[in-house]
C-alpha cells in the first residue's frame, strides 16, 4: 500500500508542477527558490518537538495549502497561487520520500509511519 501512496503522490507532484509552469511560465527561479522553504520549519525542532511538528504540519498540510490556493484564486492574487502550487508540489515530494505529517513525540513519527532510524517500529 505504501508504494501505491507514493505513486499517487508522484502523480500529484507532477500535476502541481505542470499546472504551475503552464500558468506561470518563466517563473522557474521562484519555483526553485521556494520549493524547499517549507522545510525551514525543521528549525523549530530546536525549540521543542511540539513546536517543530506544528510548524512542519502547517507548512505541509494539503488542506492548508489548498486554502492558500483558493484564497489566491478568489483574490486574484497570482503570488498566493504560485506559492500554494509550489508548496503543494513540495508536500507531494515529501510524501514520495515517505515523510508525512509529524506527531509531537518524535520527528521520526509521521502519519505514514516511522521514518529514519526509527523505521524498524513499523509493522508492515
Amino acid at each position: 500500500m505504501k508504494n501505491v501512496l507514493k505513486l499517487e503522490e508522484l502523480g500529484l507532484l507532477l500535476l502541481f508542477t505542470m499546472v504551475y509552469f503552464r500558468f506561470f511560465p518563466g517563473h522557474l527561479g521562484l519555483y526553485a527558490g521556494l520549493f524547499f522553504v517549507p522545510d525551514v520549519s525543521f528549525a523549530l525542532y530546536l525549540v521543542s518537538p511540539a513546536a517543530g511538528a506544528a510548524a512542519y504540519n502547517v507548512l505541509h498540510h494539503k488542506g492548508v495549502i489548498a486554502s492558500l490556493i483558493l484564497a489566491g484564486l478568489v483574490l486574484q492574487n497570482d503570488m498566493m497561487i504560485m506559492v500554494g502550487l509550489i508548496f503543494m508540489s513540495h508536500s507531494s515530494f515529501d510524501r514520495v520520500l515517505g515523510y508525512g505529517l509529524k506527531y509531537t513525540d518524535s520527528f521520526h513519527h509521521t502519519h505514514l509511519g516511522w521514518i529514519g532510524k526509527s523505521a524498524h517500529k513499523n509493522k508492515d
